[in-house]
C-alpha cells in the first residue's frame, strides 16, 4: 500500500480548531513540493471544492469513477425521453481544463486511511492526501423491504435512467407486438416514493405516454397505461408547505396519475408489489424513489452516525478528530438553523463544497476556520409542462405556469458547460411547442459501442 513519505524529525505543526490547535504532522514534512488535496467525487459538491481551490497553492486530484459530472436533478428526464444522456452530463476534464492545479484520476475510492492519509481506490495506486474533501454522495437505501434490490429501478446515475428508459420503451414495443399475449401490469407503472423525484418522474411519464407514445402506437390502446405513485405518508412532498403538497397531488390526479397515499410497501416482486395492508399491484416496472442512505464509503470513520449512515461532523464540516478531512453534502449529517439536519439537496453540497475549499486555504494561512451556514435558496419541483411549486426565502410561493418558469431558469444557471446549456433549452422549447419529445430511441445493451 503506497503510504504518503514522512519526515520524523520534522517540527510540531497543528490546525486550528474549536479555539485551540490541535497537533498534527505539518503538510511541509510530506516530502511533496506543495500540499496535496484530494477531492473524492466530481458531483455538485466536489466540483465546486474544486473549483474553489483554483487560487490556492495546493495540488489538487480529483477521483470520480466516471468521466463526467451530471446534473442529476434532471435524471428523470433522461428516463422519459425528454433529453439525451449527453445533454445533463459534460466530462470532468473539460470542466477544470484551465485549471493548472488539478488532476483528474477515474477511479472508485473503496476505503480510507486516516491514520496514514491515504484513500484507496479499485484501480492503480492508493493515494496520499494532505487535505481531503469527501463528497461521494449517497446510495439506496430499501429500508429492508424485500425485493426492492433485485427487482426495482433506482434512478441516482445516468446508466440506470438509460436503462430504465430502455425498458419503458421496451414494454410498450412488446405490448404492441403481441397485445393479447402481454403479461399482466406490463402498462404500469409504479413509482415507489412521492417525493421531488417521484412527483416529477410521474409527471413527465404520464405526458410521454399521453402525447408521445399515444402516437407512436396508434394500434395499441395506451390509454389503459397506469402511473402510479405509492407514497408511504399522507401527502406529496414531504418538506413542502400544505398548498404546494395539495397542488402536487390535484395536477397529477388531473393528468392521470394514480396517488395512493398512506399506502407503505411491503415488497417488490417480479411481478409487480404488495402493500403493508395486503394489497397487490400488478407491475413489471417498479422505480425506487423513496430513500437514500450515504455512500459506504461513510463506513471508513469511525465517527457517530444518524440512521441513514450519514456522519457526524464538526461546525466547519471537518471529520470530529481530522480536521484535515472535510465530508460535504449528501454523506454528512449537520444541523441547521432550528436544529434539523440540512437537507440532502444539491445547494447544501454546493455550498458545502465553497466551504471546504476556503477552509482548507484558512488552515494553509495559520487561521482558523468558520462555521458553515447554509444559505436557503428554495426548494421546487416540476409537475409536467407548466406546473410546478416552487417555495423561495422570504415566503415567495409560485405554482403552475411562473413556478414552472423559474424551474426552468434554475435549472438551466446550474447546467455545467455553454452547449449543455444550449441544448437543454433547444429540447425544452422544442418539446413546448411540438409536444414531442426527441429522445425516444430505444439502446439495447451494446448498442453505443
Amino acid at each position: 500500500m503506497a503510504t504518503p513519505a514522512r519526515d520524523p524529525a520534522g517540527p510540531a505543526a497543528g490546525f486550528w480548531h474549536d479555539g485551540r490547535v490541535i497537533e498534527q504532522e505539518p503538510v511541509a514534512a510530506r516530502r511533496r513540493p506543495r500540499p496535496r488535496v484530494v477531492v473524492l467525487g466530481a458531483g455538485f459538491g466536489g466540483l465546486h471544492a474544486t473549483l474553489g481551490l483554483a487560487g490556492a497553492t495546493v495540488d489538487v486530484v480529483l477521483v470520480d469513477r466516471d468521466n463526467y459530472h451530471g446534473f442529476w436533478p434532471l435524471l428523470y428526464q433522461v428516463a422519459t425521453a425528454g433529453l439525451a444522456p449527453e445533454d445533463i452530463a459534460h466530462p470532468i476534464r473539460a470542466i477544470v481544463a484551465r485549471q493548472a492545479n488539478v488532476a483528474v484520476r477515474r477511479a472508485r475510492a473503496t476505503a480510507i486511511d486516516l491514520d496514514e492519509r491515504v484513500v484507496q481506490v479499485d484501480e492503480g495506486a492508493a493515494i496520499p492526501y494532505d487535505y481531503l474533501v469527501v463528497a461521494v454522495g449517497s446510495s439506496l437505501s430499501d429500508y429492508g423491504i424485500p425485493g426492492v434490490r433485485s427487482h426495482a429501478f433506482g434512478l441516482k446515475t445516468l446508466p440506470e435512467a438509460v436503462r430504465l428508459r430502455n425498458h419503458i420503451l421496451g414494454a410498450f414495443e412488446a405490448a404492441d407486438s403481441d397485445p393479447a399475449g402481454a403479461p399482466e401490469g406490463l402498462l404500469t407503472f409504479v413509482l415507489a416514493g412521492g417525493g421531488p423525484t417521484g412527483v416529477e418522474m410521474a409527471g413527465a411519464l404520464a405526458e410521454l405516454i399521453g402525447t408521445n407514445l399515444a402516437v407512436d402506437f396508434p394500434h395499441l390502446d395506451v390509454s389503459a397505461a397506469r402511473v402510479v405513485v405509492l407514497e408511504a405518508t399522507s401527502r406529496l412532498l414531504n418538506g413542502f408547505s400544505a398548498r404546494s403538497q395539495a397542488e402536487a397531488y390535484a395536477t397529477l390526479v388531473a393528468r392521470g396519475v394514480e396517488v395512493l397515499l398512506d399506502a407503505p410497501l411491503a415488497e417488490v416482486t417480479e411481478a409487480g408489489v404488495r402493500l403493508v395492508d395486503g394489497r397487490e399491484l400488478a407491475s413489471r416496472t417498479v422505480v425506487w424513489t423513496a430513500g437514500v442512505r450515504a455512500n459506504p464509503l461513510a463506513d471508513s470513520f469511525a465517527t457517530p452516525r444518524a440512521l441513514n449512515g450519514t456522519v457526524e461532523v464538526e461546525a466547519d464540516l471537518s471529520l470530529p478528530g481530522h480536521p484535515e478531512v472535510f465530508v460535504i453534502g449528501d454523506m454528512a449529517r449537520r444541523a441547521g438553523r432550528g436544529g434539523a439536519p440540512l437537507p440532502q439537496l444539491a445547494q447544501v453540497a454546493i455550498q458545502g463544497g465553497r466551504h471546504a475549499a476556503r477552509s482548507i486555504g484558512q488552515r494553509l494561512e495559520g487561521r482558523p476556520t468558520r462555521p458553515f451556514r447554509y444559505h436557503n435558496h428554495g426548494i421546487m419541483a416540476t409537475i409536467g409542462r407548466r406546473s410546478a411549486v416552487a417555495e423561495l426565502p422570504g415566503g415567495l410561493t409560485l405554482r403552475g405556469t411562473l413556478g414552472w418558469l423559474s424551474w426552468l431558469g434554475v435549472h438551466l444557471v446550474f447546467l455545467v458547460g455553454f452547449r449543455n446549456r444550449v441544448v437543454v433549452l433547444f429540447n425544452w422549447a422544442w418539446n413546448y411547442l411540438t409536444w414531442d419529445r426527441a429522445s425516444r430511441v430505444l439502446l439495447e445493451e451494446g448498442d453505443d459501442g
